[in-house]
């Protein structure tokens, strides 16, 4: 029954994120940690390091090995050819002659020929511990183990990459949501202003030419109505797909438009770039790099060194015609003589590389920096475009508020007024941009800060 209670509440959360058309930011880039095929990747990558570190610890037990060897030849190995003659003295030869009949005498005359080992059986178990391998052992396991943390490093990464993935979409469709309603704005002022417009023509007021203008302004915002629903649509595909949200329609789906005020108030923290440096994954992985680069130096080193180990067997055998049981305990040393040859330029060549990786983090440290030194003028840079575009959203309405009040005084012409109207969407429009610019710099300097 416990096992099942789990089960029935996946699958209720699962029907309910399916039924659900209207995603926030958050359950938008929890729905991408959990399915992402990039992250399902990495995770599968640590999985392997685990394994890795796992399969480096058993060196440190004995090896055990057992073998078994049964042979039949078409002759003995073992041959011997003696005369017993030889061996038999006249005294002897007396004594025998006394107690062993003719035949017998005869055939100990004869030369003899016996072969042995023709069949048989050989098997053994041994178990080798070793107890000094130059330590290699520990390096590997040390080295496994320095696999294993920077697979958890690239996940972090990765996640960053999703979620930076996630906002992009996101911030795009509520672009796109923001400049739709700007859409719907300006169609109603230009219905309108159609309105107006045809019956100052049927009153004899207006010239037909203000009509016209109306009317083409509306089809050029017809037209930016279609471009715009069709770009909605294709980012929404790349979000449902990015996600992994199984079950959810593209035209069903939409986003929950966030407060802009309390967006645009939200404050990112300035943080010291010296202080912030080691908790960046990316300057952590430099400094697993050196840590795995010192540990294949000592390993190389390790090579060349003498390594012993102790065993101990048992084993049988019936090459004798009998059987032969027999335990047995060894220690071995292997000594590399020759090897050093060759070794002392690998050792060479590990120490160029752990050199490299060292020059790499300092040079890589410095590049970190700057790059959040750069995330955080871009903040800088964003917060004052959207001021500007605030600023520009304020002067574009009071222009087009005059231009409106003129026309119908009829000291200004529909051009202007149309103009006007234009310069006043065109505002809210680059107030939309530089507000998603803002959000994405933000996230940017999390990022490049780990915060």
């Amino acid at each position: 029954m416990k096992k099942i209670i789990p089960i029935i509440f996946c699958s209720v959360c699962c029907n309910i994120i399916a039924a659900q058309t209207s995603f926030s930011l958050i359950q938008l880039k929890d729905s991408a940690l959990q399915n992402n095929i990039q992250l399902r990747k990495a995770r599968h990558e640590i999985e392997a390091s685990a394994e890795q570190r796992k399969e480096a610890f058993t060196n440190y037990f004995p090896s055990v090995s057992a073998t078994g060897v049964h042979f039949r030849a078409n002759r003995g190995m073992a041959k011997m050819d003696m005369d017993p003659s030889e061996f038999i003295t006249p005294e002897l030869g007396q004594a025998l002659a006394q107690t062993l009949p003719m035949e017998a005498l005869m055939a100990l005359q004869s030369p003899m020929s016996m072969t042995m080992m023709k069949n048989g059986t050989i098997a053994g178990v041994t178990a080798l511990q070793p107890i000094f391998a130059g330590g290699q052992i520990v390096m590997g396991n040390k080295l496994a183990k320095i696999g294993e943390e920077a697979s958890l490093l690239q996940l972090q990464l990765s996640e960053n990459d999703v979620e930076a993935q996630v906002e992009q979409y996101y911030w795009q469709l509520v672009s796109m949501e923001q400049k739709a309603r700007t859409l719907d704005a300006v169609d109603a002022m230009l219905t309108s202003l159609a309105g107006d417009a045809s019956a100052a023509v049927k009153a004899g007021v207006a010239l037909r030419n203000d009509l016209l203008q109306v009317q083409l302004r509306q089809n050029e915002i017809a037209s930016q109505r279609l471009k715009l629903n069709n770009g909605r649509e294709l980012v929404k595909m790349l979000l449902v797909q990015f996600c992994g949200l199984k079950g959810t329609e593209a035209s069903a789906f939409s986003v929950a438009i966030p407060d802009m005020a309390d967006a645009e108030a939200a404050l990112v923290a300035h943080e010291d770039e010296a202080t912030r440096l080691p908790a960046l994954p990316e300057y952590q992985l430099l400094q697993k790099n050196v840590d795995a680069t010192t540990l294949q130096r000592k390993m190389e080193v390790g090579k060349n060194l003498p390594s012993v180990a102790v065993g101990a067997g048992y084993n049988y055998h019936n090459l004798l015609d009998n059987d032969r049981h027999f335990g047995m305990v060894f220690a071995t040393v292997s000594v590399p003589i020759t090897d050093w040859w060759g070794g002392s330029h690998a050792i060479r060549r590990k120490k160029i590389a752990e050199q490299e990786a060292r020059e790499q983090l300092e040079d890589n440290a410095e590049m970190l920096k700057i790059r959040m030194q750069k995330a955080w003028n871009d903040v800088v840079e964003a917060q004052s475009q959207l001021a500007l575009a605030q600023q520009s959203i304020e002067q574009a309405a009071e222009n087009l508020r005059i231009q409106r009040d003129t026309y119908r005084a009829g000291t200004s012409t529909m051009s202007d007024l149309l103009q006007a109207q234009l310069l006043e969407q065109q505002a809210r429009d680059q107030h939309t941009d530089a507000f998603i610019a803002l959000q994405n710099a933000r996230l940017a300097y999390r990022q490049a800060t780990a915060q």
